[in-house]
């Protein structure tokens, strides 16, 4: 099996690099004219992919949003991931798992381990609890030719209180870009990539050298504009993969409006 980055690589070369965010926000269900129930969270999941899983290259369901409704809501998110998978685009679980020890391990088996109802390509994670904590997640990543993302500065303006505050070798954030990059150059797989957000005039952290790819959430409804992109990450551009989520959704519930979104993005 290639890795997540050739995989990645890959798809972005043939559709682009814009990743879809899944966001089924209440207000976006009742926008579509869809009941605040599984079978409605289900309907509106599902006529995403179906439209966009073959022009785009990689979406990004946000597991909140289908625990609302239980049990149910996850074998929603289960179904949603293997059509992702059938149109021949990658996934990224955004569950921002962080923790310890066999409960860490537990969340990496979940969402990266082959045969799991909850594995995608990828999953994002929260290393506040200490980078290290996660190692269960990069050890099945690079085993099983997954991806993690790694929360590093993150689109909201309270997570710079957290993120830009100085560590013993600058701040917190820099921090974990380093230990990232160093990670993926021990590895070779380039399994590790960062979350970092595009709502800020200033990144306030360096990602100029950084080895993998960049997921970038907060284009499109939370401000963030594709077209400043290149010169907030500057050579590290290239890494990028800018997320959109309500700005297209939106524009559902029919196929050919959500497709012209979609294509708006990619032609800036």
């Amino acid at each position: 099996m290639s890795t997540y980055h050739q995989r990645l690589t890959a798809v972005t070369a043939a559709r682009g690099n814009l990743c879809v965010g899944i966001d089924p926000h209440a207000a976006l269900l009742s926008a579509w004219d869809l009941p605040l129930t599984a079978s409605g969270l289900e309907r509106y999941c599902r006529t995403v992919v179906e439209a966009l899983g073959e022009c785009v290259a990689v979406f990004k369901p946000q597991s909140a949003f289908f625990e609302v409704y239980g049990s149910a809501g996850i074998a929603v998110l289960e179904r949603v991931l293997a059509d992702i998978a059938a149109a021949g685009a990658l996934s990224i679980v955004d569950a921002k798992r962080g923790d310890i020890g066999s409960t860490m391990a537990a969340y990496a088996e979940a969402y990266l381990t082959p045969g799991s109802p909850l594995a995608g390509d990828a999953v994002t994670v929260s290393p506040y609890l200490g980078f290290d904590s996660l190692i269960p997640a990069f050890e099945r990543a690079i085993a099983f030719d997954r991806g993690v993302y790694v929360l590093a500065r993150t689109s909201n303006p309270e997570g710079g209180s957290v993120q830009l505050a100085l560590g013993r070798e600058g701040s917190v954030a820099q921090e974990i870009i380093d230990a990232a990059q160093e990670l993926n150059s021990r590895a070779r797989t380039r399994a590790v990539g960062l979350v970092v957000g595009g709502t800020h005039q200033a990144l306030g952290c360096d990602v100029s050298g950084f080895n993998a790819s960049i997921l970038v959430p907060g284009i499109g409804a939370q401000g963030g504009r594709i077209e400043d992109l290149s010169g907030m990450f500057g050579p590290a551009h290239d890494k990028v993969l800018p997320m959109v989520g309500r700005a297209i959704l939106q524009a559902g519930p029919d196929p050919e409006a959500l497709r012209a979104k979609v294509a708006s993005y990619v032609a800036v």
